[in-house]
């Protein structure tokens, strides 16, 4: 298996661009908080030769293959398992008291979704595993065995943005009771059977339930509320953080989040703003950026990709502040 021909990274030199101003100190911290096979890492580590690496991943695999990948990098490199909200910790164990950039790369991994018998992939039949860390929790097929149809129409409707989600929902349960759901490519029948023509013609009827599923059974977006406040809680006067996101769940919340970290909070109608509500961050980016018709070209993954990027201004606790 060559790294390279299955992992492009997404929107490499934009992120180096964006980050390239916190990193170019000697020393500099840099978290991969989504190590993968480490593409990204490796081409920052590369462009900064003075550059420490923190990368993380909760996929055992992926942080085997980026060892061996960045091993050239030596001690520079510094890898820890460990899901993404524990950011802040991972930072710490690794004997730094900060980071100067950050890089999430959000979604599922090209390894997780190339490689077969993940069950990510809803063209490839293997069993329904969708664990990022396959070394602990429950299943996507553990998930279709005991929740019940209000639970899966939830989930469905919440994470998959799925309007069938109803019809999927009384399929599954009306299915199980025939015999276990353990495969993908059995789930992706009862979903293409319950789907009515017309709107198979408007894509996969699979794709939104196999992202709603994932999305449960790694706790993603539970995870992401709690790993960004403590990513920017990490990053010194002059850190850059840059998110890239591949569905609307995850934009909306990193939006939100940078919004409000780069809010004003002083209370209306005061007139003269105090430096301890003045914004912390500043958004180095307008509304979220999209890969270019060259790179969606030659990369079909950065098609559905959001970058949003931001700079920190001003410390945690202002001098002079109560």
């Amino acid at each position: 298996m060559n790294l390279r021909d299955i992992h492009t990274p997404v929107m490499l030199e934009r992120c180096i661009e964006l980050l390239a101003p916190a990193l170019e100190r000697d020393g500099a911290v840099f978290v991969d908080a989504t190590l993968g096979m480490g593409g990204h890492s490796e081409a920052f580590l590369q462009r900064f030769p003075k550059l420490q690496l923190v990368g993380l991943d909760r996929d055992t695999d992926a942080l085997r293959i980026a060892g061996e990948r960045l091993a050239p990098f030596g001690d520079r490199v510094h890898l820890v398992h460990t899901v993404y909200d524990g950011i802040a910790d991972a930072v710490t164990a690794s004997g730094f008291a900060a980071a100067d950039g950050i890089l999430f790369d959000l979604g599922v991994s090209s390894l997780q979704l190339d490689v077969p018998g993940r069950g990510f992939a809803y063209a490839q039949d293997a069993p329904l595993d969708m664990r990022m860390d396959q070394s602990a929790g429950t299943t996507a097929a553990d998930i279709l065995a005991t929740y019940g149809e209000g639970d899966l129409r939830r989930i469905f409707e919440r994470y998959g943005e799925e309007k069938l989600a109803g019809r999927y929902a009384r399929a599954i349960i009306a299915a199980r009771a025939e015999s276990p759901i353990e495969r993908s490519g059995r789930l992706v029948e009862i979903l293409q059977a319950a789907t009515p023509a017309a709107v198979q013609r408007t894509g996969h009827p699979a794709k939104r339930v196999f992202q709603a599923l994932r999305i449960e059974v790694n706790r993603e977006l539970s995870v992401l509320e709690r790993a960004v406040p403590s990513a920017l809680g990490i990053l010194p006067v002059g850190g850059r953080i840059v998110v890239l996101s591949y569905q609307s769940l995850e934009d909306r919340l990193i939006k939100r989040a940078f919004a409000d970290a780069s809010a004003s909070t002083a209370p209306k109608g005061l007139p003269v703003e105090l430096p301890e509500h003045a914004p912390k961050f500043r958004l180095l980016v307008k509304g979220a950026e999209l890969a270019t018709d060259e790179e969606r070209a030659v990369n079909p993954r950065a098609t559905p990709v959001r970058l949003r990027a931001a700079e920190r201004v001003r410390p945690e606790h202002a001098e002079g502040a109560a």
